[in-house]
């Protein structure tokens, strides 16, 4: 899996949008941050399609650095059940 090689702030991304088009493609994925904290990333397009036209296998999901889905689950104690008294 590609690495990325800078941080773009997004004011920089956008004002220098074709310097960073470069570096992409020439560098690899570059990611883009807005306020500090990273948003997106820009890929190359031949291996964004090589990353999405490859199935991902329950191996692949395990050994990721991020959660691919989020589960809703209920705080403990907020389930259905039957009260003791009424046992």
């Amino acid at each position: 899996m590609a690495s990325f090689q800078a941080v773009w702030p997004v004011q920089d991304a956008k004002a220098r949008f074709s310097e960073l088009l470069d570096t992409c493609l020439c560098d690899g994925p570059q990611t883009i941050s807005r306020r500090g904290i990273t948003e997106a990333v820009i890929v190359p397009l031949d291996q964004w399609r090589q990353w999405s036209a490859r199935e991902l296998t329950l191996k692949d999901l395990l050994l990721a650095d991020g959660a691919r889905f989020y589960i809703d689950l209920p705080e403990r104690g907020q389930g259905n059940h039957r009260d003791a008294e009424a046992a």
